[in-house]
């Protein structure tokens, strides 16, 4: 079984469990999962984590994201993308420092109301199942943070921006929003996502791409450790007195100055371990994600050395 994060390029069409269900066929193996959704019109990154790396999972989710947009002015939808039905058009009598003006007017801490057309539950049921029976319910809004937002290029009624944001943002609604500020209306006519934290799509991996590196055997080297997902905290490489206990999950003694708050604790052979935290009352080191498993232990070079 394969352990770590690949960078995926989720292509336009596809949705983002898609990706999910085509990486199982590719890799054989069914422990995957992915960062956080992308519509299926949009591209871009999609770290997927593999293996026990799925406990990455929601802390990926959690990080800020870039996108590259095109708004569209003067077209309202009722998904707030331009594959949406049109629920009115208005003409677009805003000039391009009124845009600029507006823009720049969402950095910063902001409140969105998501869109009906989202996977949020609300009585158990997502919005979009709502919306597609015609049903519209209240949405309370919620905080989000515009980090950056930069106008890369304007030719009115199209502005393309390149917006970097926190979790939870919907860049939809931010097109949507625009419009409804400047008074002539707006949605998204496409989406790239650009980076979510350390990936980038620079280096990011087409489907057919994975999968000639599976078949030529060279997957491995674009896989990033779970490990290396935590490579500020500091290392400890635990004494092999203490091999049996990390085995086992418990917490490491320790004595002497304290390297971090939170540490990446290996065992003795290397074996990365997991994270753990500080204990000042025990003077020890709790585990709080663990990565390894007993598996991890039986290798018999790995017994040799201990003997």
């Amino acid at each position: 079984m394969i352990n770590g994060v690949l960078n995926v390029y989720k292509e336009k069409g596809y949705t983002s469990h898609d990706v999910v269900a085509k990486l199982r066929g590719i890799l054989k193996q069914k422990k995957i999962g992915h960062t956080g959704t992308l519509d299926p019109d949009a591209q871009g990154v999609l770290p997927v984590c593999l293996g026990r790396a799925t406990k990455l999972c929601g802390m990926l989710t959690d990080k800020r994201k870039t996108y590259e947009a095109v708004i569209h002015l003067g077209i309202e939808t009722d998904t707030q993308d331009i594959s949406g039905q049109v629920k009115c058009q208005r003409p677009v009598e805003v000039s391009p420092e009124e845009v600029a003006e507006c823009i720049r007017s969402f950095e910063g801490e902001q409140m969105q109301v998501p869109p009906m057309y989202s996977a949020l539950k609300v009585q158990g049921k997502k919005l979009y199942e709502l919306a597609r029976e015609g049903k519209e319910v209240e949405r309370k809004p919620r905080p989000v943070t515009f980090y950056d937002i930069k106008i890369l290029s304007m030719e009115l009624p199209f502005v393309t921006v390149r917006v970097t944001c926190s979790k939870g943002t919907y860049i939809r609604t931010l097109c949507h929003d625009i419009g409804e500020k400047l008074g002539c209306k707006g949605c998204m006519e496409s989406l790239l996502r650009t980076r979510v934290d350390r990936f980038s799509i620079e280096n990011s991996l087409k489907l057919s791409q994975i999968e000639e590196l599976v078949n030529q055997g060279e997957l491995e080297k674009y896989i990033l450790g779970p490990d290396e997902m935590f490579s500020d905290y500091p290392k400890i490489l635990a004494d092999r007195k203490f091999d049996k206990m990390l085995e086992n999950g418990n917490p490491l003694p320790w004595k002497g100055e304290i390297p971090g708050e939170n540490v990446r604790v290996y065992h003795s052979s290397g074996i990365f371990i997991g994270i753990y935290q500080w204990q000042k009352e025990r003077r020890q080191y709790r585990p709080t994600t663990i990565f390894s498993s007993p598996q991890d232990f039986l290798d018999s070079d790995i017994r040799k050395e201990k003997t």
